[in-house]
């Protein structure tokens, strides 16, 4: 059995071969005698017809073909360039970012007299019992354990573990961690310490003071470690019990503990 590309091929040249019988006999109708070239030409006719027909469906085919392969090609480059113009989109939405926060850490720290490191977070605890991060920023830039993390929200958290170039940062809403502060309206005294993910609790404040939901928490300084006057939180929920000399004021705190990127650490 031939292949249908044998047969096509055949074809072809057995047309183009009948083409040039016909070529050669109407070449030589001024001489030939005219039943002759009649009877050729009549011979001819439908095999010339046939040949055009078959060379016209080539050509198309062969310029359909190519204006595929272009079409294929474009395609292609196209969708490269939509590619590389949405990598360009989310780069330089990440600097647009990037560079608000930096202008807020920038005026937040020019907002502080003590000297301060800008480190990034490059790391958190996985663990359910513990809340801390990791940052870039160690030793050899000044940091040593026990100083005041912060970003211009509010406080994170202290440095608890510190080397070379890492540091240990224990956040505010661990239940280890205690922040000694006070509600900026009331000038109510507690203790912060962590509750939640996203929460703490101001203990140990009297029962007779007056603490509204919605008042401000602020450091008080006094605990050595976190300068005076820098927020924490805002009342959430008050618990006054029938008896006791304290009530517990729930604080959530200003900061996102889950979007941090990068901090400030205020050297002492």
């Amino acid at each position: 059995m031939f292949s249908k590309r044998i047969v096509i091929v055949t074809i072809v040249i057995f047309l183009i071969a009948v083409n040039l019988i016909f070529l050669v006999l109407t070449s030589r109708s001024t001489s030939s005698p005219k039943g002759l070239s009649g009877i050729a030409l009549s011979f001819m006719g439908p095999f010339q017809k046939t040949f055009v027909s078959v060379s016209t469906f080539i050509v198309d085919i062969w310029e359909n073909y190519f204006i595929l392969v272009l079409t294929a090609k474009e395609n292609r480059q196209l969708k490269a360039a939509l590619r590389l113009s949405v990598k360009e989109k989310n780069e330089y939405v990440e600097l647009k970012l990037a560079n608000h926060r930096l202008r807020k850490f920038l005026n937040f720290q020019k907002s502080i007299i003590e000297k301060v490191v800008v480190a990034e977070v490059i790391g958190k605890d996985p663990s359910a019992w513990f809340k801390t991060i990791v940052i870039d920023k160690g030793q050899k830039d000044g940091i040593c354990p026990g100083l005041s993390v912060m970003v211009p929200e509010g406080i994170v958290g202290k440095t608890v573990e510190v080397a070379s170039g890492y540091s240990k940062v224990l956040l505010i809403i661990d239940r280890n961690s205690s922040v000694d502060a006070l509600v900026q309206q009331s000038r109510s005294r507690g203790i912060i310490s962590g509750e939640s993910t996203q929460r703490c609790i101001l203990q140990y404040v009297l029962r007779k003071d007056i603490v509204k939901v919605g008042d401000m928490v602020i450091s008080s300084g006094l605990d050595g470690i976190y300068p005076k006057g820098l927020r924490i939180g805002y009342v959430s929920g008050i618990i006054r019990r029938n008896a006791g000399v304290f009530q517990e004021v729930g604080v959530t705190p200003f900061v996102d503990f889950g979007k941090l990127e990068e901090v400030v650490v205020v050297l002492k």
